[in-house]
């Protein structure tokens, strides 16, 4: 079975089987594994009062569930690289990538949905055009953040990764004209009509947010993050792996788990506190419902940018092993 990526616009053959790297291997499975029995731990503990890992340390509770999880987590990555010992890092780094785009993909739909929603319900219920729609209670529970949040955004965020199993487009382009639109009607309508509401602001922070946030992690796989560099640009091919690597591992990845770490570390944490409460801003009813989505903006960077990393790993360490199909991306250097 052999994949296909393009350098300098030809087309480059990845084959399944390759030399064998289980130690690499390992490691990156390990991690992305890791990542998501973290990931389902947190809903548990957020969700539904489990005690977190750190319990066994504080004694405030049992900690099976996450010791199961974090276990059947490692023992099936480490079993799933035994098993398949001839797989080459290119061809898992292309499917790891490939899975990551699709969810920056996912949430780039999630956020066009919801942004165009809930601008347009911030302006019915700043306009008082919810209660000649609804009846006063429906068009009240539009106004409470606990209620748009499970029973509008959710649904739009669902939304968004279904559609985004039919699309290919990564959205970077239009998602910034968006923004561009969405300013320039701010400054129509306050200059000549003298109007302006806050859920204006609200719609272009939230879009401007992700567009930074979720494009990172296909910037780094385009290489198209800025390398500040006077050497790397002269280095051979297996020196940059080399040096890539390094640089995955003690700055990428560890940077990574840092910024899941202190968002996720607890129900008062930056990213679950705010998300679990569905945390609105001090406008009130007059602003968009999303700022506990922008507080998840973290998470979702950190987490897309980890599993980035684990690919670009995989990636850099076949080129320290001189392996064929490397692909040359021409980087951004200053």
């Amino acid at each position: 079975m052999n994949d296909a990526a393009v350098a300098d616009g030809r087309m480059v053959t990845i084959s399944k089987q390759g030399a064998p790297a289980p130690l690499v291997r390992i490691f990156g499975w390990v991690s992305l594994a890791v990542l998501a029995a973290f990931m389902i731990n947190n809903v548990l503990v957020v969700g539904f009062d489990y005690p977190p890992l750190s319990a066994a340390f504080t004694g405030g509770g049992s900690v099976l569930v996450p010791l199961v999880l974090y276990g059947i987590a490692i023992l099936g990555s480490c079993l799933y690289v035994l098993r398949n010992s001839d797989t080459s890092l290119r061809w898992e780094a292309r499917k790891i990538s490939d899975f990551n785009i699709y969810l920056v993909r996912a949430f780039f739909f999630a956020v066009l949905f919801v942004g165009l929603v809930d601008a347009t319900i911030a302006f019915m219920r700043v306009e008082r055009f919810l209660e000649v729609f609804f009846d006063a209670e429906t068009a009240g529970a539009f106004g409470r953040g606990q209620w748009v949040g499970p029973y509008i955004h959710t649904p739009l965020v669902l939304l968004g990764f279904i559609v985004a199993l039919f699309s290919r487009t990564l959205g970077f382009t239009w998602l910034a004209l968006l923004i561009v639109v969405a300013e320039l009607l701010i400054v129509i309508s306050r200059f000549l009509f003298s109007y302006e509401q806050a859920l204006m602001g609200d719609l272009v922070r939230y879009w401007y947010a992700a567009l930074f946030l979720f494009a990172s992690a296909y910037t780094l796989l385009d290489e198209g993050h800025v390398r500040v560099d006077v050497f790397y640009a002269g280095f051979k091919t297996k020196t940059k792996g080399f040096v890539n690597a390094i640089g995955s591992l003690l700055l990428g990845m560890s940077t990574c788990w840092v910024i899941i770490a202190m968002g996720f570390g607890s129900k008062q944490s930056i990213i679950n506190s705010p998300v679990a409460n569905f945390e609105v801003t001090q406008t009130g009813g007059t602003g968009m419902f999303v700022k506990y989505q922008m507080a998840a903006f973290l998470g979702v960077f950190a987490i897309t940018m980890l599993i980035q990393f684990v690919s670009y790993l995989f990636e850099a360490v076949a080129d320290y092993r001189e392996e064929p199909g490397h692909v040359d991306h021409e980087p951004v250097s200053h």
